[in-house]
Formats: C-alpha cells, structure tokens, sequence
C-alpha cells in the first residue's frame, strides 16, 4: 500500500471515528493507531494533520489527539453601509409602480390595475402565435437591431401618416420605451413637461433618467394648450409627455383640434412630444388620429404598445422617431441590450397578423362599454359619494373625486380592510394633489359579479373611513 492511499484510508477512519465521538474526547494515540492498522509515524502523522486542518481535530503535544469542539458560525453580520456612499443620492423610486404591479390577495378584490383581468386576455391565440413562431427556423436566430421589417411596418401602419417602418425602433414594451425616450432626449438634470396628473410609471422614469417633471395642468378636454406654452417659456424644457388618448388617469380625449395645437406649442418652443398611445385599441368609439400621423418634422416620439390589450408579458412596442433622435434612440438601445428578443418578436407579428386579433380587439371594446357602465350605475347606487371626472369613451379606468375634506389614505386604507385594492391619486400627481381622488379599474375584477361586490365593498369606506365595516 503506497503512503499516499494509506494516509486517505487512515484519515477516513479517524474522521468517522471523530465524528462518533464527542468533543474532547482523546483519540487512539499514535502508537496505538500504527500497530492497529500497520502503518508508518509519518502515515499517522500526516492523517492526524489532515484531520486538524479540517477542523476535526485538536492536537495538544504531550497530551494527544483529541475531537474538536463544535464550531459556530461567529462572522458579524455583512456591512453593506459603505454602499450609501458608493451610490450616491440616484435613488430608483419604484413603489408607485410596484404597487399598481402587485397581486391581490385570496379574497381581495382588486379595483385599480394596468392590464386586462386573466380571463379577457387572449391566451389561446397568443399560445398559437408563439408556437407557430417558435417553429421557424431562424426563431433564435439575432434579428435586425431596430426590430422585425415586417414588425416594424405593421407598427408604422398603425401610426398612420407619412410613418413608414423605417422610422419604428421595437422595444420591450411600453414602460421600457418611456425610459429610453426619456434618457435619449433630455439631460440629467433638465426639467421634462408632464400633464398632472399623469402616469405614475411615466413620473418613476423621468426620476430615474435624472429629469425634473414640471405639472402642466388639464381639464376635461386634456391639457391646455396655452398652459403648455406657458410652461415651455418659463422652464426651458425640450420635452412634453402626454397621453392624448383616454389619458390615464382621467380618461380625457385630446380633440384633433387641441392635438394641432399641442403640436404647434411644441414645434414653437423646439421640443419633443412624447406620444403615450398606450390606449389606442382600448378606444369605444371613433378617436382622431395619433399626433404623430399630423407631425411633419419629427416633433412627436411616438409609443405603441401591444401588453395593456393583450396580455402583460408580451412586452413588445412599437417606438416612432424620426431624425437624429431615431438615431440616438436605436443607438441607446443596441448599447443596453442589443435588441428584443426575436421569438417575442416572432410571436407578435403573428397575433396581430392572424384573424384572431381583430375579433379580440372587438370583443374587447364591447366588453369596456359594458364593465365601464356597470361600474358608473354601482357608483352611483352605492357610492354617491364619489364624483366621477367623466365619463371617457373607452379606456380601462374612471377618475373619481372624493368628498372634500376625506382623507384619502384613510379611504384607501378602509378600502384594503374591506377587501378592496384602490389607487389612491396622489401618486398621479407630480406635486401637491389639488384633493382627494381615487383611480378605480374596471377590468381587473373577474365579473361583472365581481365588480359589483366590489363597489359595495367601497362604498362604506368612502363614508366612514378606516373603520368601515363590509358592505357586503
């Protein structure tokens, strides 16, 4: 038996024999381990120190070999503090988002959300589209950095206009879109126009991108086109966000009218025009055509995304620039992260292309004509309370006021304990809220059933505050 196997066999055996013994405990000596398993002193020796740098044993000269003690964990705990520093004050304010985001619990009926409940989504077509896109050959293949040509001409057909596919960047959904817009076209530190209130994820953007969003107030028309110049003339600001099209949270509409208007507020002061048309298939009724079909010089930076009205994780829009902003905003993209993923890609191009869009699409205007009444007659009966901003021709929310003086995060709070989720408006707002608002979604809810149960619920809430009972 050569010394090297002796040593590894010896070893073993004290290790089992430590490990059957307890702390303290004194081991064979070395005399007695080499006449018991005739081996050599340096055998013993070498097994004994293997065992001692394992931390099995103790060797104690005079003395003998004895069984370690158990040995804890005694590191402090990890030190992260020294990060505050390392990172600075850019901090990434994700609650507001997060929070419209979040899962109801069992039980809980959820009044507020940016996507179709489950049952609307059209999972059975988006299922055939990712199986006949996944079986074609180059379905894993690196696809054009600005996205599918065929992609990217159905966006610009959407848009309408002189909007051709050359002109459309495909991006990982809307809220990623808002984030590239918003670093490629103004520098940290600049002040960006939002209408107020606006969308939350829009706000947590221009934060994260180092901008300054300045309110430019709205009515029921949407935002007023002598504010916005105003605005512009007092900041300096190059850019303006807006959603004209059943705007979130309110629901207004901009008339064509107004969005010739906007557009020419923009081009006077040399500023772009973030286009949100994040609602476009959500419409009811007829709605005038996206500001960027009437845009002639590259002013508007158009989004078209394809999540609310389908389903969240088809994270796939369509972002329209013209000039070097298309230039930059391409760029920005290709050094991020290359390009979106092509059998998302793959898998939108055949949803939209298959019979099965246009009858999903339909359905489910029909269906926010339905639930938007259910909800505006629940409100009504039960609620009085609340008055409703107006009533918007499509779109998935209704922006409500509450009675002056409640206190809306006692509302809120109530509405939680009586298991309802809400958004409360404050988190709309870029600044101090003009009062106590709610945004209420009607197509998280399961059912009609639902929504209704829920409005109950709410209603008692909007009454007596945080300690409201059910109202079931």
């Amino acid at each position: 038996m050569n010394d090297d196997s002796s040593i590894v066999r010896l070893a073993a055996i004290l290790r089992d024999e430590a490990d059957r013994s307890r702390p303290g405990d004194r081991l064979p000596s070395s005399r007695a381990l080499m006449r018991r398993y005739g081996v050599s002193p340096i055998t013993v020796s070498r097994a004994i120190a293997w065992l001692a740098a394992e931390g099995r044993v103790v060797s104690r000269p005079g003395s003998g070999v004895f069984v370690a003690p158990v040995r804890r964990p005694t590191a402090d705990a990890p030190d992260h503090s020294w990060q505050t520093l390392a990172l600075g004050d850019r901090v990434v304010d994700d609650a507001a988002v997060a929070t419209l985001l979040a899962h109801p619990s069992d039980g809980v009926i959820p009044l507020t959300g940016g996507y179709l409940h489950p049952e609307l989504r059209p999972v059975r077509a988006i299922t055939a589209a990712a199986a006949r896109a996944v079986r074609r050959a180059d379905a894993w293949d690196v696809p054009p950095l600005n996205g599918l040509a065929s992609l990217r001409r159905w966006f610009a057909g959407e848009a309408g206009g002189a909007v051709t596919g050359d002109d459309v960047l495909v991006v990982s959904g809307g809220q990623s879109a808002l984030a590239h817009a918003f670093r490629a076209l103004a520098a940290p530190g600049a002040p960006v126009l939002v209408e107020t209130p606006t969308y939350p994820g829009a706000l947590a953007a221009a934060k994260a991108a180092g901008l300054r969003a300045t309110a430019v107030p709205i009515d029921q028309d949407g935002v007023r086109p002598d504010l916005l110049a105003e605005a512009f003339a007092v900041t300096g600001s190059r850019v303006f966000y807006c959603q004209p099209t059943l705007h979130n949270p309110t629901g207004a509409t901009l008339s064509l009218e107004r969005r010739e208007q906007v557009l020419a507020v923009a081009r006077a002061a040399g500023a772009f025009v973030i286009e949100d048309d994040y609602a476009r298939y959500l419409a009811a009724g007829p709605i005038p055509p996206p500001m960027v079909a009437l845009d002639a010089h590259g002013t508007v930076v158009h989004i078209l995304s394809l999540s609310k009205i389908s389903s969240p994780s088809l994270r796939v829009a369509g972002l329209i620039a013209r000039g070097p902003a298309a230039r930059r905003l391409r760029a920005g993209q290709v050094v991020e992260s290359f390009f979106v993923s092509r059998p998302l890609q793959e898998t939108a191009l055949e949803l939209v292309g298959s019979p099965a869009w246009r009858r999903h699409v339909s359905m489910i205007r029909q269906e926010i004509t339905t639930r938007q009444a259910a909800l505006l007659t629940g409100l009504a009966r039960h609620a009085p309370e609340a008055t409703v901003h107006l009533v918007p021709h499509g779109g998935l929310h209704v922006w409500v006021r509450l009675p002056a003086g409640a206190d809306e995060a006692a509302v809120v709070e109530a509405a939680q304990l009586n298991g309802i989720l809400v958004s409360p408006g404050r988190i709309y707002h870029p600044a101090e809220p003009p009062g106590p608002r709610l945004r209420l979604t009607h197509t998280a809810a399961a059912s009609l059933a639902e929504l209704d149960t829920g409005i109950r619920r709410l209603a008692p809430a909007l009454r007596t505050g945080p300690n409201a009972g059910s109202g079931e």
